[in-house]
């Protein structure tokens, strides 16, 4: 090689190694430039609550981080790469990261239903499991699922929510609660609300809790779940969480105002309607007093309604608080009705000793007043003339004579009625966690609730107030439950085995006590009910009081065994001993076992790609019901009689003391068995669901027999005799039909058909062949006459009547010769329906509840379409061509079809949050009470269902149900 081609080689080598260094300084000065990109954020829930424990991993690399204790992370990565964020129950999300990506990131993890499935809390008694690990028919209730709306009673946030349980109220009366029931009744004369325990607390008033402190609710159903409450049990359990201190710091405010008037009133003859009727058929002597009323709508007005909560959250790694302020003003439909209700509470938590003990308060008051209602006030609007003014021309309310005829309006005004009540629930609780394995619970509580009522009518006033010239009452009471709760947890995982045990001890006194008072014949109206001694007339019975005490000791404990996720194994056993139970049945055991097998864990359906959960369930145990027996119920007592007698030693009549009660050595809790088989589902990781079929027995059900005098000193006596059966079908079904960034739509229904029979009432000692119930006394033409029966062979609110053949020429009823059953109070089945959609920052929710099958006595329309009523009284419109001439008569034709369904709740929403914060704030406009799907002719089809008095019978008490708007806003303020 020549210098020149050697210079020229060197030449062409020095180009390449320079280019070559050019291209590797460019590659790694990019490789520098990319791995110095540092990501930082926070990592939420739906909620805006800080995810602790979060992962963040970088794409195709091991390298990754997790959240602190506010969500908050920093990772140092190569830009354009991805990072993966997942969290436990949470769908995960990817993110590309370049140089123009805004920090810090703000992610919002979706809850995956799937995935919480198997590691979602619920509450059990006594502790807690996994819902995968679960064996007995347990329905949850999360807080983004409870109702929502003008809400009085707590309990109507499950309405339609759980498959099984009836949320009935009657009345759109604010004042009202509701009633519970759970699987059909267990019990003639106990109790049939399920128990409710809030924050491990049993026996709790449900409205001592408001609903917005509410967090979750499960519902215990099968006996297999509520045989750790023992005698409390029979009717179902329900455990209420409520909204604890957490971790962060937060202030929360919601609040919400609306209008409410009547969705529906009885169509009446208008005064137009009423003189063209007299015109037509020449009543001569019809009297035409010259106004235009309608008497429904003079007792209405248009309410208003509002509710203000504002929370303050604040907790760190070893304690913290949580508050709550409460303020509900409810004006009623029916003017003077209303409720105003200020609550309060406050709950915190610390821990010592390196987290091995924890304490627990927590205080809930508040305090209710409320101006209660003369239901009489309804007969009276439907029977007056309507040509009838409410005010004569002195201004004064217009009076015309008459049976039932007073002025309703009147009897609104003139009368001060008021009522108050207190609710009181503080526990302290203590837990300590030792030889790693196990821990202990201790949990003191105290419950207090007082009532006390005032009422006054004047001397002016109809109804008592002229006859009795000026009446006044005062009454009051209360009840005081103080309970010690305490039991040991062990936990050990070996294998592929997990066993969990416990063992407890309880101890509940309930004192109570109360009197009351009242006195007429008053000079003067200007005390009022506050001087009741200004009252000079005076009579026995005027005056009165009471008190009583009652205890239940309990040994409980329980066992769970899983074996590799998926053989489960639960038993449990409880033993209570109560001061209410007789002599020879102070104490009662209360066994329960079940079994469930998660078919999906075999190795045969590992593969399966559609079926995500398979899983069966079987259960049985034994319950108890107490709440019938009452204080005492087992002794001989002896009371003041009406009797009196003259005593030569102090020359004077005494009132005489005689026996009123056996005594019943053998009395004890009604005990309800029950079969539950379950099965657990999900598919395509998208629908998911229960289906539960159960079987309840009740023996020894309590009643008051009549017995022979001699050898009894009283004609009567509580015994338990009776049985009862329950068997029934429930299915809940929930589907995610949309998930994505964008759009979310979820949907659910419950279902459930219960079947109900009297299977025995009589034995050897104590018989009967048949209980009359729905008492028709009081109602034109009716003393002493009933509607119903209780009977071996049939359900609870059974009519028992004449059939009806249509109507004679002169429009009488024609009727059979034999009463027979002609209908029954139970539902042949029962749905609940619930639908939420989101769209970006936008959300929707409807929800409704329907109850199919239940026959109800419209015992309104029973007096009001009556042949003689007219030109006197008022009718319905329809009633003037039925050819009805018939005085009021009691039969099958009385029994309506009430099915129906209700669409309770729309709501929309739009939610603004804040940049780079937790702080978010949200609008909504909601419709209650929208639509009654129906073909019930009275106000509403919604009548009371339970107890023996008057189940079913549609009485006056119309209270009409209020359609509300409101305009609600949320605001959470937080770091």
């Amino acid at each position: 090689m020549n210098q020149d081609t050697k210079n020229s080689f060197l030449s062409r080598k020095a180009k390449i190694h320079f280019a070559l260094w050019v291209l590797l300084l460019g590659f790694f000065t990019s490789i520098q430039a990319q791995t110095n990109l540092s990501v930082s954020g926070q990592i939420q829930d739906e909620t805006g609550e800080p995810l602790m424990g979060a992962s963040i991993i970088e794409a195709g690399t091991t390298n990754g981080t997790t959240t602190d204790f506010d969500g908050n992370f920093q990772l140092d990565m190569t830009s354009g790469n991805t990072i993966e964020i997942s969290y436990l129950g949470y769908v995960s999300q990817t993110i590309q990261i370049s140089e123009n990506t805004s920090m810090p990131l703000k992610v919002i993890l979706q809850e995956d239903s799937f995935a919480l499935d198997a590691v979602e809390i619920v509450a059990v008694g006594y502790g807690t499991m996994r819902k995968s690990d679960l064996t007995g028919a347990i329905s949850t209730v999360s807080e983004k699922d409870l109702t929502r709306g003008t809400l009085t009673s707590t309990e109507q946030v499950l309405q339609g929510r759980v498959s099984g349980l009836v949320v009935t109220q009657d009345t759109g009366d604010p004042s009202t609660g509701s009633s519970l029931r759970l699987r059909g009744g267990t019990s003639l004369t106990a109790s049939n609300n399920p128990l409710v325990v809030v924050d491990g607390v049993p026996g709790v008033d449900i409205n001592t809790v408001q609903p917005a402190d509410i967090k979750t609710i499960d519902v215990l159903k099968d006996a297999s779940a509520t045989a750790i409450y023992g005698s409390r049990g029979a009717n179902g359990v329900i455990i209420i969480t409520t909204k604890g201190a957490s971790k962060g710091f937060s202030v929360t405010y919601n609040g919400f105002a609306g209008v409410s008037y009547a969705s529906n009133n009885l169509d009446l003859l208008s005064a137009n309607q009423w003189r063209a009727y007299v015109r037509e058929n020449n009543l001569t002597d019809a009297i035409d007093f010259g106004g235009d009323t309608n008497w429904q709508e003079e007792l209405q007005q248009t309410a208003f309604n509002q509710t203000h909560t504002i929370s303050i959250n604040s907790g760190q790694e070893m304690g913290g608080f949580r508050g709550t302020v409460g303020y509900l003003n409810k004006e009623g439909i029916v003017k003077t009705t209303d409720l105003q209700r200020l609550n309060a509470n406050i709950s915190g938590y610390q821990y010592a000793l390196d987290k091995a003990l924890k304490f627990d308060i927590g205080l809930f008051a508040n305090m209710e007043e409320w101006n209660p209602l003369d239901y009489r006030i309804f007969e009276r609007a439907y029977n007056l003339n309507p040509t009838i003014p409410v005010h004569d021309e002195n201004g004064a309310f217009t009076s015309v004579g008459g049976t039932l005829y007073e002025n309703p309006v009147e009897i609104l005004t003139n009368r001060t009625v008021k009522s108050k009540r207190n609710r009181l629930l503080g526990y302290f609780k203590t837990e300590i966690n030792f030889w790693n394995n196990f821990q202990a619970v201790v949990n003191l509580s105290l419950e207090h609730n007082a009532t006390n009522g005032n009422t006054y009518k004047p001397t002016y006033a109809v109804l008592e107030g002229m006859t009795e010239n000026g009446y006044a009452q005062k009454t009051y009471g209360e009840y005081t439950n103080s309970q010690l709760e305490t039991y040991i947890n062990y936990t050990k995982a070996f294998g592929k085995s997990n066993l969990n045990a416990m063992v407890g001890y309880s101890f509940l006194q309930n004192d109570y006590e109360g009197f009351g008072a009242q006195r007429s014949g008053f000079e003067t109206d200007l005390f009022g009910y506050n001087n009741l001694g200004a009252g000079q007339d005076y009579r026995l019975g005027d005056v009165y009081s009471y008190r009583g005490r009652s205890n239940l000791v309990s040994f409980f404990g329980r066992v769970n065994y899983a074996y590799d996720s998926r053989y489960m194994v639960t038993a449990t056993v409880r033993k209570d001993g109560s001061s209410r139970f007789g002599a020879n049945n102070k104490w009662g055991i209360f066994p329960s076992a079940s079994v469930a097998w998660n078919i999906t864990n075999e190795s045969f359906l590992n593969e399966s790609s559609w079926l995500n959960t398979l899983k069966l369930r079987a259960g049985y145990g034994v319950t108890g019901n107490q709440d019938g027996i009452g204080e005492y119920k087992s002794l001989s007592i002896l009371g003041v009689g009406q009797d009196s007698y003259y005593d030569p030693v102090t020359d004077s009549w005494s009132l005489a003391y005689s026996p009123v009660q056996n005594p019943n050595p053998d009395l004890k809790w009604e005990s309800t068995s029950q079969v539950n088989i379950g099965v657990d589902f999900r598919i395509f990781q998208r629908l998911w669901g229960s289906i539960e079929w159960y079987s309840k027995y009740t023996e020894d059900l309590l009643y008051t027999y009549e017995v022979p005098q001699p050898p009894y000193l009283v004609g009567t006596m509580l015994a338990n005799v009776g049985e009862l059966s329950n068997k029934g079908l429930e299915m809940t079904l929930n589907a995610n039909l949309v998930s994505n960034d964008k759009f979310n739509w979820n949907t659910n229904v419950t279902f459930a058909k219960n079947k109900q029979k009297i299977e025995k009432l009589s034995n050897q000692v104590y018989e009967t062949d048949i209980i009359y119930s729905g008492s028709l006394h009081g109602l034109s033409g009716m003393s002493n006459q009933f509607s119903q029966i209780i009977k071996e062979g049939y359900p609870v609110g059974t009519f028992w009547g004449y059939e009806n053949y249509g109507l004679d020429d002169n429009g009488e009823f024609i009727l059979s010769e034999e009463k027979t059953a002609i209908g029954d109070v139970q539902p042949d089945f029962t749905i609940g329906f619930g639908m939420n959609a989101s769209y970006g920052n936008f959300d929707a929710s409807i929800a409704g509840y329907g109850s199919f099958g239940q026959e109800v006595l419209n015992a309104t329309n029973m007096m009001l379409y009556d042949g003689n009523r007219m030109p006197a009284y008022n009718v319905p419109d329809d009633f003037l061509g039925s050819g009805i001439n018939s005085a009021p008569t009691f039969s099958d034709y009385w029994i309506e079809d009430a099915s129906f369904f209700r669409l309770q709740n729309v709501t929309v929403g739009y939610t603004m949050p804040f940049e780079n914060s937790n702080s978010k704030i949200r609008f909504y406009l909601m419709g209650e009470n929208l639509a009654v799907f129906t073909s019930y002719k009275g106000v509403d089809p919604e009548v009371n269902l339970t107890g023996l008095t008057n189940p079913g019978i549609d009485r006056f008490n119309n209270y009409p149900r209020p359609r509300t708007f409101s305009l609600g806003l949320n605001l959470t303020i937080g770091n």
